[in-house]
């Protein structure tokens, strides 16, 4: 099988060849491993480093992870930008200048060279300072223009050609509901805000998630495989079980059944804290979860989340790239792997990865070891 075949055969549910192999290769491992570029991006390089390390790529490109109405303005709704940089900083300020009233967001983060573009900004002033924010923000909030659909399919086809049979498209969309209202709010006050005024969360959250089930049905109409949303702020370390069906499980799988109903996968990212919620997750029916995230990151283990879901839902990870992959000798890398990779095997739905992105500083010989022990006792 060809790499994409071999990970559209998982996706769907079916037996490969052998296990997939897909390390999460973003900016800043892209721009370690090519210290001469001076701009990489997530399907040109990470296309480049696959052919050339022969796993299967899942692009993660984040050209769609900002929306639209984040993108450039629209009647009733002018963006307006300003950056600077000093000391090694970017602070960013985006301005909303609608009938109503002006929304302002800052944010900062480091200046990291090519790898900037890998980077998340930490947010230093909300968008939505208060309830009145809010109500105009759904206000004023514009559709897809089908200049916006064009351009988007634009994007997907030129991926396509680059990426081939390497691997799968994969981008990222506007976040999960969820991750995406709390970095409107502020994610402290998000936690509480429907116990403060239940009405106005659900206005918010049902809002966005109808944008984000619209801009779903338009990446339908491209030539990707994926759409990634990110679940990590409403995780097993922050929510329970009830808290997560009740306030954010609804929203969450009306996004998940309009990627579905597009004709697409989707990959549902929590990298920390899920063992409370497996039965959320399988409630949810999500085609990929990544990442299952070890102690002490995590809580979770490849062996119970395989029991708890791996019949349902197609599993991604899980080998620790933070110390492990950096600090062990390539015949440790190479036995870890093999455990790994025999733990999630059985029956499918599987496909092996890192806990999260490859970071700077990973030894080329630990990645290597780890890729074709992988290879190896993946076969089926």
């Amino acid at each position: 099988m060809t790499p994409r075949e071999r990970l559209l055969t998982t996706l769907r549910g079916e037996i490969p060849d052998r296990v997939p192999v897909a390390p999460f290769v973003q900016d800043e491992y892209l721009a370690f491993y090519y210290p001469h570029k001076t701009k990489v991006d997530r399907v040109i390089d990470a296309t480049e480093l696959a052919n050339e390390l022969d796993f299967d790529l899942m692009a993660k490109h984040r050209a769609f992870e900002t929306p639209h109405f984040f993108r450039r303005s629209y009647p009733n709704w002018e963006l307006r930008r300003t950056e600077s940089r000093g000391e090694g900083m970017i602070k960013r300020r985006l301005e909303i200048v609608t009938p109503s009233r002006t929304l302002a967001l800052e944010e900062t983060g480091p200046d990291s060279g090519a790898a900037t573009t890998g980077v998340r900004f930490h947010v230093t002033r909300t968008l939505l300072q208060d309830a009145d924010d809010a109500e105009v923000f759904l206000k004023y909030l514009p559709p897809l223009s089908d200049a916006d659909r064009r351009e988007m399919r634009e994007i997907a086809a030129t991926w396509r050609k680059i990426i081939g049979d390497r691997g799968v498209l994969a981008p990222w969309g506007f976040a999960g509901v969820f991750n995406f209202c709390a970095d409107l709010c502020g994610m402290d006050n998000f936690y509480v805000a429907p116990y403060e005024d239940e009405a106005r969360y659900r206005a918010l959250m049902d809002g966005v998630a109808n944008a984000m089930c619209a801009y779903t049905a338009a990446l339908g109409e491209t030539a990707i495989d994926c759409i990634g949303m990110q679940g990590h702020m409403a995780g097993g370390a922050t929510t329970g079980p009830d808290y997560f069906r009740e306030f954010v499980q609804p929203y969450e799988k009306r996004v998940i059944d309009a990627i579905r109903a597009a004709g697409k996968f989707s990959v549902y990212h929590n990298c920390g804290c899920a063992k409370r919620l497996y039965d959320n997750y399988r409630e949810l029916g999500m085609t990929v979860w990544e990442t299952v995230s070890e102690p002490p990151r995590g809580d979770n283990t490849l062996a119970e989340a395989k029991a708890a879901l791996g019949d349902k839902i197609c599993l991604l990870g899980n080998l620790d790239h933070v110390d492990f992959l950096k600090r062990a000798t390539p015949a440790e890398v190479a036995a870890k792997t093999r455990e790994i990779v025999a733990i999630g095997k059985p029956g499918g739905r599987y496909i092996f990865s890192t806990s999260d992105y490859l970071e700077k500083n990973t030894p080329r010989e630990n990645v290597v070891a780890m890729l074709a022990a992988a290879r190896e006792a993946g076969c089926y």
